[in-house]
């Protein structure tokens, strides 16, 4: 139910402290006593008018934002006496700054324990961060529960390890059905499995390819992350203090085929998903496989879509094609620039993928024009890491006391409502700093953009997932003129070119589609039919009524890490940063259900637009 709040209710206790952490210390006292007597409108009211609540699954069983006092008051409503939180309290000192008091707090609910963040304006709740970490008899064996791994004595019928992992392996899938099925094996499936593992959830990660990892050595070979080190750790086992910066495709490659080892993730190579059913008697799915030839059927409870953040690949059709002569792909399937020496390329597009790409060709002297079809915002990675990410996800950071735990919370602990608000003044200060960079750029004839509101890379990120490139040195290339730009959309394809719409003709031996995405849901509508594509609706985005994200607002990334339309059905991806983090949320909600937790679902989110 929906309870209104009275705009001039104020707080049973009146606030009169002085310290950042007498001022939490009360406000916590007071929000405690309130929700333990069950007093909704006194919870609400200590909230400002314009207030934010952010919930990983510890109360809502999903990941959902609340904003003011009578939403507040809704889902209080529905959940405070199952939730029964308790024990709030600070982990370390509060600070103030700009007349916002900050500060990290814990406390447990029924089920779990959970950590957050709080920020107070005054003496009334701005915003609050509430996040589950671990369920109550269900920890994880890290820290002093780690196992022993040795049994001690005598023993005539020891089973080592080794002999345990192969009967696991000889029998998962076979004799003993998994409980959940993650399709994709890249870092968003992998990590997914190693927490599944660690919680004890019999799970199988499926990938078609032949290794773990080989979704990145199979990419054109000068790929390297564009995100820096500090924000890439995976769960459980941070990269190591000598690893670069910005990782190479291989040897990222190679550390997931480590990793996945290593963390003893179920994994099955060279393995396809031909098809999936969910049947709403049974509560189960039926999933049909390809195991390196041989057809099996697995029957899990849960279904997982880790195919990253975006669908299958968008590949524009346009008037002779089929005429054409030279090669043409998807960037997707760009196998990188050695055997294009001597040709000419055209890269259609100018993203990420785009730029990548034409950096590669122009460096081994291939004669290549990138299409701008639309505007493209760039940051300059050095900026980026400095100003975007430096707080955050650096060794200054580190030196600061910012461990990869508090950043991930940090950042979540910001609403995706005035996220952009806090991101705007530092891409105007990124302007200003790269404002030679930006005015040759444009000046080559680039078009160029900060997003709708100046809120530049990462709202665009979570917005569409796309528009935007992180400059590693190709639009340097851009703007010296090295790489040639053209503008327009494509009227056609001739046998040995390619035409815009204003008839420019550009000679073309090969075409590269560097065109993007589509939504998640793509690959739903393969395995399992169009219905329940469209019944879970359009993934990623916030409902922002920005380019390429309609609204009505969301609030939250759409159908990820949490409860979709279709019973069971889950998706999980992002980049590095994002499947670290969110892959802890999706293991506990998948670990609740498989352990016969009730997890009543707040808010699960409506289907306002099918892709």
């Amino acid at each position: 139910m929906t309870q209104t709040i009275d705009s001039a209710v104020a707080p049973e206790v009146k606030l009169t402290a002085v310290t950042p952490q007498e001022r939490v210390d009360a406000w916590l006292a007071d929000f405690e006593s309130a929700l333990a007597a069950r007093d909704i409108e006194r919870v609400a009211g200590k909230f400002a008018l314009d207030s934010f609540w952010r919930d990983l699954v510890s109360f809502t069983w999903n990941i959902k934002t609340v904003e003011g006092r009578e939403q507040i008051a809704d889902m209080l409503s529905a959940r405070l006496d199952d939730t029964d939180p308790s024990g709030f309290r600070t982990t370390e000192t509060p600070d103030e700054a700009d007349g916002v008091t900050s500060a990290w707090i814990e406390f447990e609910t029924a089920t779990g324990r959970a950590h957050g963040h709080l920020r107070l304006k005054g003496d009334e709740g701005w915003t609050l961060l509430t996040s589950l970490q671990e369920l109550k008899g269900h920890e994880e064996g890290k820290g002093t529960r780690r196992p022993r791994g040795a049994k001690h004595g005598a023993d005539p019928n020891r089973v080592t390890w080794a002999e345990q992992k192969e009967i696991e392996d000889r029998e998962l899938g076979y004799t003993t059905q998994p409980y959940v099925v993650i399709v994709g094996g890249g870092q968003g499936g992998i990590a997914l499995g190693a927490r599944m593992r660690q919680l004890g959830v019999p799970a199988i990660v499926i990938d078609s390819h032949e290794r773990p990892g080989d979704q990145w050595r199979g990419r054109y070979k000068s790929l390297c992350l564009h995100d820096p080190v500090w924000y890439d750790h995976l769960p459980y086992m941070p990269f190591p203090d000598n690893w670069p910066v910005f990782a190479p495709k291989d040897k990222i490659g190679d550390w997931l085929e480590m990793y996945t080892k290593v963390m003893e993730v179920p994994y099955w190579s060279s393995t396809t998903c031909t098809s999936a059913s969910f049947d709403e008697k049974t509560q189960e799915w039926t999933v049909e496989v390809d195991r390196n030839g041989e057809k099996l059927t697995l029957r899990p409870k849960q279904l997982v879509m880790a195919t990253g953040m975006s669908g299958k690949a968008n590949v524009p059709t346009f008037p002779g094609q089929d005429k054409f002569l030279g090669d043409q792909h998807h960037s997707s399937k760009h196998p990188g620039p050695d055997q294009y020496v001597g040709k000419k390329v055209v890269v259609i597009g100018a993203n990420n993928s785009s730029h990548d790409i034409c950096g590669a060709l122009w460096e081994n002297g291939i004669d290549v024009t990138m299409v701008q079809r639309s505007s493209t915002h760039i940051v300059k990675s050095d900026s980026l890491m400095d100003l975007g990410l430096g707080d955050l996800y650096s060794e200054r950071a580190l030196a600061a006391g910012m461990t990869t735990h508090k950043a991930d919370l940090t950042f979540g602990s910001l609403p995706y409502r005035i996220m952009h608000e806090f991101q705007i003044p530092v891409y105007d200060a990124i302007r200003e700093r790269d404002k030679d960079f930006y005015d040759r750029l444009e000046k080559a004839g680039f078009e160029h953009d900060w997003g709708d509101d100046g809120s530049g890379l990462f709202m665009k990120y979570l917005r569409r997932g796309s528009g935007y490139y992180i400059d590693v040195g190709a639009a340097e290339l851009v703007a010296n003129g090295d790489i040639k730009l053209a503008h327009g959309n494509i009227r056609e394809l001739t046998e040995n070119s390619v035409i815009l719409e204003d008839g420019t003709e550009l000679p073309a031996d090969v075409v590269v589609y560097a065109t993007g995405y589509g939504s998640m849901n793509g690959w739903v509508a393969d395995l399992i039919g169009q219905d329940t594509a469209d019944k879970v609706g359009k993934v990623w985005g916030l409902g922002s009524n920005t380019t390429k994200d309609p609204g009505p607002w969301e609030g939250e990334q759409r159908n990820m890490w949490k409860p979709t339309q279709q019973e069971a059905l889950w998706f999980h991806g992002g980049n590095l940063h994002q499947s670290r983090h969110y892959s802890l949320y999706l293991a506990l909600q998948l670990k609740a259900r498989y352990e016969g937790i009730p997890t009543p679902v707040y808010g699960l989110q409506e289907v306002h637009h099918l892709s």
